[in-house]
């Protein structure tokens, strides 16, 4: 049973569309499937981002994981498993994607951040894929094309690109559709490099 989310304006769209299981080895020429995670310790965001063939970004579900306060913090780590796990058997990514450097007020904020986004990347490697992971910076750059936009302008640009009728909530959503993004991004420029240099 898939768990319920705070869910984003692609998911409806996603289930109509793809109603059916999509096979792990299945991939459309040129194609890609990306979940992108943005960590936190009260929400923690998903966004699955496919780009077919003709290079289309589609977003084919987004939402956030909350974390009740006052849970344990062993029992937010075994949600976070347990639901991104869920996320991942439905929509079969094919790669996943997180902040490999996170900004915390103080250390006991930071450690916590730390613990999820461990859990994270257990959660993918547990499903057998491969976790690549991004700065803030390079994913500011990859989707705003400024390393210094705010998270209003990023969320501003996810829309455009993904071509939604509106903003992903909670923001913790936009961000994880961004990180997403940067990778399908960063992996079409190194596909170009590659191709350039043989």
């Amino acid at each position: 049973m898939i768990p319920e989310f705070f869910r984003g304006p692609c998911s409806y769209e996603s289930h109509l569309q793809f109603g059916a299981k999509r096979h792990k080895n299945w991939v459309t020429l040129g194609s890609m499937r990306v979940l992108g995670i943005d960590c936190g310790s009260e929400y923690t965001g998903f966004g699955v981002v496919e780009e077919m063939a003709d290079r289309t970004l589609v977003c084919r579900s987004t939402g956030a994981i909350k974390l009740k306060s006052g849970t344990p913090m062993a029992a937010k780590l075994q949600k976070i498993f347990a639901d991104l796990t869920a996320i991942i058997v439905k929509h079969q990514p094919e790669i996943v994607a997180i902040e490999d450097v996170f900004y915390a007020v103080n250390v006991k904020t930071a450690l916590k951040l730390g613990q999820v986004r461990g859990v994270a990347m257990l959660a993918a490697s547990s499903s057998g894929l491969q976790v690549t992971e991004y700065s803030p910076l390079s994913i500011k750059s990859a989707v705003v094309g400024y390393g210094r936009a705010d998270k209003h302008q990023v969320q501003q640009m996810v829309m455009r690109l993904l071509n939604l009728p509106v903003a992903p909530a909670p923001m913790d959503a936009s961000d994880a559709l961004a990180i997403a993004i940067c990778h399908i991004h960063t992996a079409a420029t190194n596909n170009r490099y590659q191709a350039a240099s043989q």
